[in-house]
């Protein structure tokens, strides 16, 4: 794979800002595309992480928004770096979030408040999923046999979560796309590809931090132990504290479709550790340095023994 290209994008383009999220984002045109830059203006890898779980995604064959690395410009003058990516809600498509999706199986849901949400539990999330087409064969170009659902898929993602160590698939973070011209009395909404997965990969970690943990003794400070305090943004119940693990979070939405969970992991099984590597070093020095990469690559490699180990659960 050769080095991932960096898209550059003027400001003076800019047609409207977004509002959705915390980060600085604006839309824009090139060409005959509406794109959406999202910047990294707190450096913390949120651009790399973004455009590495693409790739991931597509070896897994997980439907995905495709993000690409981007470097704002002013004036000529380099502002800050961040992502681009067209708009997978196009005209005539409307975007329904999940906390939006949610209010409709609980008038009290807490659709304002994005972290710790104990609503957001699995079994409401799966009982959304249950009214939901899965994604458009546009998007769904690879996902693997006898994976058919929207809840099918979304264990999929639930995957992606857990071996990518992605802890931020809130309620805003996941959602269905809804054709408006539908000709039919009852609406259909389809399951959206998954989209910002900024927050994974450890990406906020500084490169001291990576070092320590790929060489200390202290079993407590290890890339193992890392792995394992990954949390999601999923409950097991509303009565809950504290949130489920990344990995006991997918197992959850296995369940509830075994053939599903199996179909994935298999899926991840088959993936080649060398293409992973390949997509790691595409990754520009001054985005990512060696040390990012060599920590991001064990990481990935021991979310995926704990996951392959699932295999038979």
């Amino acid at each position: 794979m050769t080095a991932f290209p960096i898209h550059r994008v003027d400001r003076a383009r800019a047609e409207a800002p977004e509002q959705l999220g915390s980060k600085p984002k604006f839309w824009f045109r090139e060409g005959e595309r509406r794109l959406l830059f999202k910047a990294d203006d707190r450096g913390t890898g949120e651009d790399w992480a973004e455009v590495i779980a693409r790739h991931l995604c597509a070896l897994l064959g997980v439907p995905h928004v495709e993000y690409e690395l981007a470097q704002e410009f002013d004036a000529g003058v380099a502002v800050r770096p961040g992502v681009i990516c067209e708009n997978m809600a196009a005209s005539g498509v409307y975007l329904a979030l999940g906390n939006e999706m949610l209010l409709s199986l609980d008038p009290q849901y807490p659709t304002q408040q994005r972290f710790k949400v104990r609503q957001h539990t699995v079994e409401a999330v799966a009982s959304i999923m249950s009214a939901l087409e899965p994604p458009t064969p546009d998007w769904a170009t690879n996902i693997p046999a006898g994976v058919e659902s929207a809840l099918d898929v979304f264990v999929g993602y639930a995957m992606l979560d857990a071996w990518i160590a992605n802890q931020d698939r809130h309620h805003e973070n996941w959602g269905a796309l809804l054709p408006l011209h539908q000709q039919r009395s009852v609406l259909q909404l389809f399951l959206a590809p998954t989209f910002d997965h900024g927050a994974g990969l450890a990406r906020n970690l500084t490169d001291r931090e990576r070092e320590e943990r790929l060489s200390t003794n202290d079993r407590n400070r290890t890339v193992v132990a890392f792995a394992e305090r990954g949390r999601s943004a999923f409950y097991a119940t509303g009565a809950d504290t504290r949130s489920m693990g990344t990995l006991e979070a997918f197992m959850a939405f296995g369940d509830r479709s075994p053939a599903a969970k199996q179909a994935w992991l298999e899926r991840l099984l088959a993936v080649n550790p060398e293409d992973v590597s390949s997509i790691l070093e595409s990754a520009p020095q001054e985005r990512m340095s060696p040390v990012c990469k060599e920590f991001t690559l064990a990481l990935l490699n021991e979310n995926r023994r704990r996951l392959l180990e699932k295999r038979k659960s």
